[in-house]
């Protein structure tokens, strides 16, 4: 994809017509320029410049110009240009949803990049689903994937790009149904029982150990973990409440408040002994984790350190070790470790369903919901099971 440019239009005389025009320099760096209604100066020609100036800076100019006969692989460009800029954290990073949006117009781009957008339709977009299940995802995620390629349509008919009918036809493509369909099924997220996680604990690295307990703890997610910095925390209330910078539903103006119990304020204040640590500096850093490492290694060393040991570091290491922990770094930490524990594989989110579910049972769905941050019961239905200890004890009773 061509980096984005400044738009610098310039207005000058047409000397032949004696209207003006306008000269820019688009995003691919070509020189484009367009003449303007009236003479050079006049108050028509003046509205037109102005108009086709705020054209130019508006999020969609600098990916491509509306016209006739644009392409389907045109307006799979243009809307990565809007989402590059649309899905990003607070600090000016990529979000996860481009790397999704990449993963979901891919067979779109290979299978009809050449044809016009607007002859792309319900028929040519059900191709697109089929070559989803060949390829063995499960339906749930082809559904939303589908969806995200409408949603590149809709966007496109919000710019003009493509008619308002062609967004229109792709929304009569229903989703695939449980049962009445070749694609595979997933798995639901089960949650985990505290024997397995005991087993894998001492199979993890120090920091990433810290992490699961109190992922196991608190029902955090794996994303408000690996931010969690001591500015961040309030230790001055019992319990103390971890309030995340940034969350999954801060866009939607949603606060979220995690309170940390006495296990969860056990496992931190035994990380924290001897560690000083800047506010705003991430509590677990592969950097300083791995920095520790080395210095107990060299303190348990029983031989004198050679001079040419004393720094083996490299002046320009192709990898660095960043200075926050990825939710993916615990999910493969834990998958190595299950498998030198000899337990069955799990994965770190279902922590997350364990701490919902035991929620449910001691205090109810209510209790749960608010333990987990939700705001519609509905949500926690999906992470907090039900107990079926409840339903043999109703049978016992009344059945």
């Amino acid at each position: 994809m061509p980096p984005s440019r400044k738009l610098t239009p310039s207005y000058l005389l047409h000397r032949q017509s004696g209207r003006g025009r306008v000269v820019w320099t688009d995003h691919t760096g070509a020189r484009q320029q367009k003449l303007l209604p009236g003479p050079f100066g006049s108050p028509e020609s003046l509205a037109a410049k102005a108009r086709l100036e705020l054209e130019l800076v508006a999020p969609s100019s600098a990916a491509v110009t509306a016209r006739n006969g644009v392409t389907v692989a045109e307006v799979l460009v243009a809307y990565l240009v809007h989402a590059d800029r649309y899905y990003r954290d607070p600090d000016g990073k990529p979000g996860s949803e481009v790397v999704s949006l990449k993963r979901s117009i891919k067979p779109v781009r290979e299978l009809y990049a050449d044809l016009s957008a607007v002859e792309f339709g319900p028929k040519a977009l059900a191709v697109v689903r089929q070559s989803m299940v060949r390829a063995g995802l499960c339906r749930s995620l082809i559904n939303k994937r589908i969806d995200r390629v409408k949603r590149v349509f809709k966007w496109a008919a919000s710019e003009e790009l493509v008619p308002v009918t062609t967004y229109e036809a792709l929304r009569t493509l229903a989703g695939l149904r449980r049962g009445r369909t070749e694609a595979k099924e997933s798995e639901p997220v089960q949650p985990i029982d505290d024997e397995t996680v005991r087993a894998t604990l001492p199979h993890l690295p120090h920091y990433i150990r810290v992490m699961v307990e109190l992922l196991w703890h608190t029902g955090m997610r794996p994303s408000e973990v690996v931010a969690m910095t001591l500015d961040r925390i309030d230790r001055s209330v019992a319990p103390w409440v971890y309030r995340p910078a940034h969350h999954k539903t801060a866009h939607r103006g949603k606060a979220r408040a995690i309170p940390l119990g006495p296990n969860a304020r056990a496992v931190l204040t035994a990380f924290l002994v001897d560690r000083s640590l800047t506010p705003d500096a991430p509590l677990f850093s592969p950097k300083r984790a791995r920095d520790e490492r080395f210095e107990q290694l060299r303190l348990g060393r029983k031989t004198k350190v050679q001079p040419s040991q004393v720094s083996r570091k490299k002046t320009n290491p192709k990898r660095k070790p960043s200075e926050r922990y990825t939710a993916h770094a615990i999910t493969q930490a834990v998958a190595i470790a299950t498998e030198k524990a000899g337990v069955s594989h799990w994965h770190p989110y279902q922590l997350r369903h364990t701490f919902g579910t035991k929620a449910r049972k001691l205090f109810g769905l209510e209790h749960a919901g608010a333990a987990l941050g939700h705001t519609k019961m509905s949500a926690t239905e999906v992470y907090a099971q039900r107990d079926s200890a409840l339903a043999v004890e109703v049978a016992a009773k009344i059945g």
